[in-house]
């Protein structure tokens, strides 16, 4: 059992938008697998850029330019430090996780693409793991290949082993469902993959708040992520590759600042990897404040993130299992961040706004993860995911809400 003294977050007041009242009551954000909410600090970052800095990069003879440049180039370092990626050219910036896989389908996997030829991804995948994917193969006659949940809904191995075939010519999987929560073991994989030279791309989208990456250690080929997920602003994210894919990518937009020469009619020359992939004025505001939000991580240290999480996920799981009438997918032994359930009988959506009521942030739908939910047997789900800032006092007004709608059901609470 839990211990029912309180759990504080000891990070909670960096946070200010989770001092906002909802329907009068105070707010109790368990969303943050959708976005994760942006600290002071992230959000003084772009203030500053705005009040202060403002200017484009790039080609600027004048010094808020070149501060700017500079400003942006070492945001690009620090992401590559985070990730422990070869080099600062290993980290392309996006708009985020979904910009990123498309990039690769387009500017990598496109180029080498056959009728035939085959892009394995499983059954857990977020449509932004799966759609490019199928509109590649649409375009190239490739196939896509599932690699399906086992009885557990976990990813055999074993499986894998089956599915590749010498017209493989990627593995896309991610490294934590967005939904079940689980995961992956993509060091496994990764290594299976190398053996026969297929190339893995791994959405780290779920990941990269919760836990350390080192992508060098990972062995994957590609890894993205999104920087609202990681405590940062909206509309940035950012891709690693591998060295060993990058010399193989072509530009996929064109436009300012991914050129060396521009002639006419043809033979325009493109800029070095990465700003041949960065077409068009930059999001700089965004990328600063994803620089600033590592920052923010790196001096709380993930081991402190990890310790804080683990003991709320598992009161939370604790508090759940009592509720009646609840039906949990997934691992009930979990040591992750997301937790998906039904109450039987009541819709998901009916759920999520009744819990809004009292000031209770969950997702509800399909978590564009549309064949896994199919696959649970379901149309939506309910999910309640947790971030560093999230306390026992949150799970305790989840809990309590999902008991009244049960009272309301007349089933015992």
């Amino acid at each position: 059992m839990i211990e029912l003294t309180a759990i504080e977050s000891p990070w909670v007041e960096d946070f200010p938008a989770l001092k906002t009242q909802v329907h009068q009551k105070t707010l109790r954000y368990l969303d943050t697998a959708a976005t994760a909410h942006t600290p002071t600090c992230v959000i003084d970052r772009i203030t500053q850029y705005y009040y202060q800095d403002y200017a484009s990069v790039h080609r600027g003879a004048y010094y808020l330019s070149n501060k700017a440049t500079k400003d942006m180039e070492h945001a690009r370092h620090n992401v590559a430090t985070f990730l422990n990626a070869e080099a600062d050219r290993n980290i392309i910036f996006t708009k985020g996780t979904t910009e990123a896989i498309n990039l690769v389908a387009n500017s990598y996997l496109r180029a080498l693409l056959a009728e035939g030829d085959e892009i394995i991804v499983t059954e857990m995948e977020h449509h932004a793991n799966l759609v490019p994917w199928q509109l590649l193969a649409e375009m190239c006659g490739a196939v896509i290949k599932v690699w399906p949940l086992s009885q557990d809904q976990t990813l055999d191995l074993n499986e894998l082993k089956s599915l590749t075939t010498n017209k493989t010519r990627l593995i896309a999987v991610c490294h934590v469902s967005n939904v079940l929560g689980t995961v992956n073991h993509i060091k496994e994989i990764t290594q299976l993959a190398r053996k026969q030279r297929i190339p893995v791309l791994v959405d780290g989208a779920q990941a990269v708040l919760h836990q350390k990456v080192d992508v060098q250690d990972l062995g994957c080929d590609f890894y993205a992520f999104s920087g609202h997920k990681l405590y940062g602003p909206t509309g940035i994210g950012a891709l690693y590759v591998a060295n060993t894919r990058l010399e193989y990518m072509k530009p996929w937009e064109g436009g300012g600042s991914m050129i060396n020469q521009v002639t006419l009619p043809m033979g325009t020359s493109y800029a070095k990897a990465p700003w041949c992939f960065e077409a068009g004025t930059p999001n700089i505001a965004g990328i600063l404040g994803l620089s600033a939000a590592i920052d923010y991580l790196e001096s709380i240290g993930f081991e402190n993130i990890t310790n804080h999480e683990r003991q709320i996920m598992a009161y939370l799981m604790e508090e759940l299992n009592l509720v009646p009438n609840i039906e949990i997918y997934g691992d009930r032994q979990r040591d992750n961040s997301v937790v998906a359930f039904n109450l039987k009988g009541v819709h998901a959506f009916d759920v999520g706004a009744f819990l809004d009521q009292y000031g209770i942030a969950i997702r509800t739908g399909h978590h564009c993860a549309m064949p896994l939910i199919k696959r649970l047997g379901q149309n939506a789900v309910c999910r309640a995911s947790i971030g560093l800032y999230t306390q026992s006092s949150d799970i305790d007004a989840l809990v309590q809400g999902l008991k009244r709608i049960n009272q309301l059901l007349g089933q015992p609470t």
